[in-house]
């Protein structure tokens, strides 16, 4: 599913930069460009990124780093 119009990037990129650690819309902004141009697709990439990161925390595959002190 196309999900950034303006820079042409799909789900499937964009659950990839989730997966490879992007926490959210400007992660993935930097990473492959969705979401850096009108903003229209930021909630859908934060959703993209939020159930990408639940579903492999279910499978004990994914743990954010803990906050610098």
């Amino acid at each position: 599913m196309l999900v950034c119009h303006c820079e042409r990037v799909n789900d499937r990129t964009i659950r990839k930069c989730a997966r490879e650690g992007a926490r959210n819309h400007l992660d993935v902004a930097l990473a492959c460009g969705a979401g850096s141009r009108c903003g229209g697709c930021r909630p859908l990439v934060d959703e993209l990124v939020a159930e990408t990161h639940a579903e492999l925390a279910q499978d004990g595959l994914f743990h954010l780093p803990l906050a610098a002190r």
